[in-house]
């Protein structure tokens, strides 16, 4: 059992019932959920390499492939889903949207270079001078 917690035993009993189940299939039984979600959460959070998940979670392996597959089934969208939408009827989350110069990028023709006029543009201009 992993000494990493980041999830409570309150968020976890939100997230288990939406996770599949557990039961053994063939190739054996899967690994503890909590101890390979709680690992796939301290990858996100650090950036670090699957090869350097700390000794105390599942083998990287483990943890990449129940992330893929999770990912392609749409497991971790079901989950997202599921919680947005128990925190939205707690009254727990507030949808707040922000834009800014890091998001919304200007494209290169906005950044200010002269406009060379050609054409027909040169002739509107001449006619409206």
């Amino acid at each position: 059992m992993t000494t990493r917690r980041v999830l409570t035993d309150e968020m976890w009993a939100r997230i288990e019932p939406l996770l599949p189940d557990r039961t053994p299939r063939r190739g054996g039984q899967w690994s503890d959920h909590r101890e390979v979600l709680e690992a796939i959460i301290w990858r996100t959070r650090t950036g670090s390499p699957w090869r350097d998940l700390p000794s105390d979670f599942p083998s990287y392996q483990t943890v990449w492939w129940r992330f893929d597959r999770w990912a392609k089934d749409g497991t971790l969208d079901r989950v997202l889903t599921q919680l947005q939408g128990q925190a939205q009827a707690a009254g727990d989350m507030e949808w707040v949207v922000s834009v800014d110069s890091t998001i919304a990028r200007a494209h290169q023709h906005a950044a200010g270079a002269p406009r060379i006029l050609r054409g027909g543009t040169s002739e509107l201009h001449g006619f409206v001078a």
